[in-house]
């Protein structure tokens, strides 16, 4: 159990440490933009080429959708948050769901082995379906990702989505589905992992 402690450790801080380097790297790039310095300064040539990668992506989507794209930079960093709390959730659910497994099997103990496996599916499953919506933003269903996504969530959203009628624009189908799962999922922590 303590490698297992170790691992999502360190993997809780390469996520973390990622995700602030985004958003120094993102933050530092605006102040080269506004502050009053050369951009042909080695700073400013070095922070545009590190941060490049990372916000002109942004930049042509906002573009594409009739947006200001002085604000890229701004919705890189909450990209990149939103990206970070998805890594760390997926994380965190796998090593509860390992570390319930190997108790479980070490006591010989059935019934919360079966509720952790299950309990883990639904929480893959619940970050698919947030992964899909987070990326049907941006991302054109033509994407490997996207057909993926689309693929493995497609059974459970679209009889929801025949059932649910739309409000006006949006499509609430996704929330209802993963409201339902995340009620199953205290389900099975209530009775059979207990």
């Amino acid at each position: 159990m303590i490698v297992i402690d170790l691992i999502w450790l360190l993997v809780w801080y390469v996520i973390i440490g990622a995700i602030a380097g985004v958003i120094l790297l993102v933050l530092a790039r605006v102040i080269v933009n506004y502050a009053d310095m050369n951009p042909f300064s080695r700073t400013a040539l070095n922070v545009r080429q590190f941060s490049d990668p990372l916000v002109n992506p942004v930049r042509r989507i906002l573009i594409s959708y009739g947006l200001d794209q002085k604000i890229a930079p701004f919705v890189t960093i909450l990209i990149a948050i939103l990206i970070g709390w998805l890594l760390l959730e997926a994380a965190g659910s796998v090593v509860f769901t390992v570390r319930g497994v190997l108790t479980s099997l070490q006591r010989g103990a059935i019934r919360p082995l079966i509720g952790y496996v299950l309990f883990g599916m639904l929480a893959v499953y619940t970050l698919c379906i947030v992964a899909r919506i987070i990326l049907s933003w941006g991302v054109s269903y033509g994407n490997r990702t996207m057909r993926f996504l689309v693929r493995v969530t497609e059974p459970i959203l679209g009889p929801f989505r025949r059932i649910i009628p739309p409000l006006g624009m949006f499509d609430i189908s996704p929330i209802i589905v993963l409201l339902i799962l995340q009620l199953f999922q205290r389900a099975i922590s209530g009775t059979l992992i207990g």
